[in-house]
């Protein structure tokens, strides 16, 4: 892999080869800070497809699932929308040894939890994510989610956020719900749907994303969904690297 451009990040470790997962760890640095930092991470093909078939690995590459463990690696959290949890089939994140004294440093745990952000809890909650994760996984939904589906989570072993009124949960105070409970490092993955949702809030901090030099044509979606932003947001350009023609390209908010 190498360096297009410089990463803004002077920690950062310059190797002119392929880049170690610890490399990668000083390049994706989140900034510091005490406030919450929402990163998305993306892959979409030439023409926009954010999805193949109803799934991101077929427009995926090695590097890009390299940069995708680094992410999880230095994450308090990873947030995900319930449909992209269905068809993903989420598993819970694990321990790696790779990051385990950058997390400890950090006052990090083991691993990131996972949050599934949904309304309706319309979840199988006898999945691993649910039952035997390595931390707790989190549901996030609205004050209307149906009773029953909230004790199911709970029984499961799930920690229930309230994140909203009725059935809905609000992408901002979703943000300020993990950062009260003390995730800082946040890292969302979609789907667009969800994505689509914080730009329109306003939350997105930071959007990493992997160029795959593909196209598909098709009708699937974009890597972010839903009603248009009343006024583009600029965001900057941070770090870009490339490999076999694939991008990976890191934006900050302007």
């Amino acid at each position: 892999m190498r360096r297009l451009f410089p990463v803004t990040d002077p920690t950062a470790a310059e190797d002119r080869g392929e880049w170690s997962l610890d490399a990668l760890a000083d390049a994706y640095a989140y900034p510091g800070g005490d406030g919450p930092w929402l990163r998305a991470n993306m892959v979409s093909t030439l023409d926009g497809a954010a999805q193949h078939e109803g799934r991101s690995q077929p427009i995926s590459c090695e590097s890009d699932m390299r940069i995708f463990g680094t992410l999880r690696g230095l994450a308090d959290v990873v947030i995900a929308g319930a449909e992209t949890v269905r068809l993903e089939g989420y598993r819970p994140a694990r321990a790696r040894e790779v990051f385990a004294a950058r997390r400890e440093a950090a006052g990090q745990g083991a691993a990131p939890a996972i949050a599934v952000v949904s309304g309706s809890l319309d979840l199988d909650f006898s999945l691993p994510l649910f039952v035997s994760p390595l931390v707790p996984t989190l549901v996030l939904t609205g004050a209307g989610a149906p009773p029953d589906r909230i004790a199911a989570a709970r029984k499961a072993g799930a920690e229930v956020v309230i994140a909203g009124e009725g059935s809905r949960v609000d992408p901002a105070r979703a943000v300020a719900e993990l950062a009260a409970l003390g995730h800082r490092r946040l890292l969302t993955e979609g789907g667009p749907r969800l994505l689509g949702q914080f730009v329109a809030a306003g939350v997105l901090d930071e959007l990493c994303l992997t160029l795959a030099p593909m196209v598909t044509a098709g009708d699937a979606q974009r890597i972010a969904g839903g009603p248009p932003v009343a006024v583009p947001e600029r965001f900057a350009l941070a770090s870009l690297l490339e490999e076999a023609g694939f991008l990976f390209a890191r934006y900050r908010r302007g």
